[in-house]
């Protein structure tokens, strides 16, 4: 019983050292611009494995010098609560929850029933019957609606893996609650726009705006700074379809939203 407790001891110590690590590293984050993410050293892992390459864009802007446009844009696209709420949203969680479960409801109603002898051979090939074809279509995983808060998506991006577990998910809300406690609002939303993904090696709104507009993100029109919000939940999908329909329409909903987007 002694080493169980003696193990568990350790086990909640070192909780509590991980704990205080980032404590600190918030903290700093007051007054100093954190150099990389955890996510975009992954993304810079990765890249180098799959390509032999190195690229990493990003070039960090001052909350002032960020165009308000783009600032009213993501948060009417991505966390229109923002300058409000305490970090997490909990009536777009309740949300995503109910529409996630609808989904996967429909998806499990829609899988295909197995049926023996469903190919029929005919020569040297088979023939599948277009009715399997559209079971097998309706049976596509369900999209999933996340409930992320600004602040939620830049702790995750900080200091997180994209893993999905209750552990890393309860590790999220208290990384949360720690940078509304230790930062301004402002100060959050200066760092998400700074490090934020907007494409395969591009982080953060100035190489963003430089890579698909040729301008500083301080130039940025009401409408392209719409497009760059919309892009945010699947930059490097949006990065590969520019003349994507969704993004074009999404995009001009956002830009007539911006004058009731609240700024902290």
């Amino acid at each position: 019983m002694k080493p169980l407790l003696r193990w568990l001891g350790w086990v909640a110590l070192a909780m509590l050292a991980l704990q205080l690590f980032f404590v600190a590293r918030i903290a700093a984050m007051a007054v100093i611009d954190p150099q990389s993410t955890t996510f975009e050293r992954s993304e810079a892992w990765r890249l180098f494995n799959e390509k032999n390459t190195l690229r990493w864009h990003q070039q960090w802007v001052a909350y002032p010098q960020l165009s308000n446009q783009l600032k009213r844009a993501v948060i009417a696209s991505e966390d229109d609560g923002f300058s409000s709420h305490n970090g997490v949203d909990w009536d777009a969680l309740k949300k995503a929850w109910q529409k996630n479960t609808k989904a996967e409801a429909k998806a499990a109603r829609s899988q295909p029933v197995k049926r023996p002898y469903a190919n029929v051979s005919a020569g040297s090939g088979s023939v599948t019957s277009s009715a399997a074809s559209k079971a097998r279509a309706a049976a596509r995983a369900p999209k999933v609606i996340g409930g992320s808060t600004i602040t939620q998506q830049l702790a995750k991006n900080l200091f997180l893996s994209g893993e999905r577990t209750l552990l890393r998910k309860g590790q999220e809300f208290v990384l949360t609650m720690l940078l509304e406690t230790f930062l301004s609002k402002q100060r959050i939303l200066e760092i998400y726009l700074n490090s934020v993904e907007w494409g395969e090696g591009v982080f953060g709104a100035e190489a963003a705006a430089q890579r698909y507009f040729g301008k500083s993100a301080a130039q940025l029109s009401g409408y392209e700074a719409a497009r760059l919000a919309v892009m945010l939940p699947r930059p490097k999908y949006f990065e590969q379809r520019p003349n994507s329909g969704y993004l074009a329409e999404r995009a001009a909903v956002i830009a007539n939203r911006l004058s009731s987007a609240e700024l902290p």
